[in-house]
């Protein structure tokens, strides 16, 4: 585990989303939106905003790799 900055913050994000293989980027995805609802109410701040930063780096991660996501397309 390293410890990076990000938004002004140093702590321990674990591996770079970056460096993540698509099938780890999806298992840490599932991860942290299966555990956000536990982490928002009955964490302590700092541990939120770990969580919450995590979160927002996987997410954004997934989005550089998948632009167009797997959004179904609509049929008429």
């Amino acid at each position: 585990m390293d410890e990076r900055r990000l938004s002004g913050v140093t702590a321990p994000l674990g591996v770079a989303a970056s460096e993540l293989s698509d099938q780890d980027l999806l298992r840490e995805l599932a991860s942290v939106h299966r555990t956000r609802h536990e982490a928002l109410r009955h964490r302590p701040a700092a541990a939120f905003g770990h969580h919450d930063r995590r979160s927002r780096e996987l997410e954004a991660e997934y989005l550089r790799r998948f632009p167009r996501r797997e959004v179904p397309s609509r049929s008429g």
